[in-house]
């Protein structure tokens, strides 16, 4: 196995997947800076799997650079003091296996527990690399849920990420879900246009694009990833007309800086793709070494205005623990608790009105 080159060109997405570094000797052999104390990436990688395809492992430039960060396991991770697996309640909110139903209009269905990459700062962590894809008898009951549910006019497929499913697999799933008649809007949450641009092939773009209206946010996070294979796999699908948006989460030692953040949704719209959310990190374990204050993100959002067009500004949100919802960040509703939260939090109202307490 050797880092992705331009000599890979023509291997195929699954030759390149099947290359991933899973690894601490893997890591160590092509990476020699990325070398820990012995021992100290595995026991990380035992817990929170490790997958590095070498197509993202070769943008890679230097010990702990933005895109070193996001992929290659910490220490830090098992120190999740404080944090919990699932803050934001999804199992809680999962009226039948693999489907989140959070807001009345629309459903989250985890068709897939597999990525191109393992994010360290996942926030589905629980999940990663555990979870395998969902089967006909699993598609069968979110369908049915769906039907008995007309107040839902949109489907969102996540997981892990819905763009490594077989090609069959992935057809049957928009072909039930196209055939609901309430069902007015179809959205794919994806990295694999980021982080394995040779997955975005003809074939999986003509059938892509039979699936109009179909939205598909992509998680960018620095401008190192968007490479000439990223930037021609966006374009490849904004061709064919499918919505893309960015939905770039905040992350310490990634992107925490007003200039970089700039540089990136300039680079987004040059490739039709709209910057959508910057998203706060959430409090999930194991990624707690990613969050930043709330000040930074209010101090990016006010370095954007006037630096950037409107189009390239994106919704600063946050997601509220025990299944709030997101909320925008703003200092007009963001406060201090008054002391009474069990930590040091900010106190934050829904779109129901319901206050819910921000851990700092």
């Amino acid at each position: 196995m050797r880092i992705y080159s331009t000599r890979d060109e023509n291997a195929s997405w699954r030759q390149i997947l099947a290359g991933s570094v899973i690894s601490e000797e893997q890591l160590n052999k092509y990476l020699p800076f990325a070398r820990a104390s012995a021992g100290e990436i595995a026991s990380v990688a035992k817990q929170y799997p490790m997958r590095i395809n070498p197509y993202f492992l070769s943008l890679i430039k230097a010990p702990g650079d933005p895109i070193a960060r996001q992929v290659i396991p910490d220490p830090l991770e098992l120190a999740g003091c404080g944090a919990i697996e699932d803050p934001l309640t999804e199992d809680l909110q999962s009226p039948v296996d693999n489907l989140i139903h959070r807001y009345p209009d629309r459903v989250l269905f985890l068709v897939s527990g597999q990525c191109a990459v393992y994010c360290r700062h996942c926030m589905r962590k629980r999940n990663a690399g555990v979870k395998h894809s969902v089967h006909s008898s699993d598609i069968e009951g979110v369908v049915k849920y769906i039907r008995r549910t007309p107040a839902i006019k949109e489907v969102i497929l996540s997981g892990g990420d819905p763009l490594l499913l077989k090609k069959a697999l992935l057809e049957e799933i928009l072909l039930q879900l196209k055939g609901i008649q309430h069902v007015q809007r179809l959205r794919i949450h994806t990295r694999v246009p980021c982080v394995l641009p040779q997955r975005i092939t003809a074939e999986l773009v003509d059938l892509l694009r039979r699936f109009s209206p179909l939205y598909l946010n992509i998680q960018f996070n620095h401008p190192d990833e968007l490479t000439p294979e990223a930037i021609r796999a966006c374009e490849m699908l904004a061709n064919v007309g499918i919505v893309l948006g960015s939905q770039t989460v905040l992350l310490k030692g990634v992107n925490d800086n007003p200039d970089i953040m700039v540089d990136l949704m300039e680079k987004l719209l040059c490739c039709r793709v709209r910057p959508y959310y910057l998203h706060h990190p959430d409090p999930v374990r194991g990624t707690m070494h990613f969050r930043v204050p709330v000040e930074t993100g209010l101090d990016i959002m006010k370095g954007l205005r006037g630096r950037i067009s409107g189009m390239g500004i994106p919704q600063y949100v946050m997601d509220l623990p025990g299944g709030g919802g997101k909320v925008l960040v703003s200092d007009a509703y963001t406060t201090k608790s008054p002391g009474k939260a069990p930590c040091k939090a900010l106190v934050i109202k829904n779109y129901t009105g319901k206050s819910f307490y921000y851990p700092l």
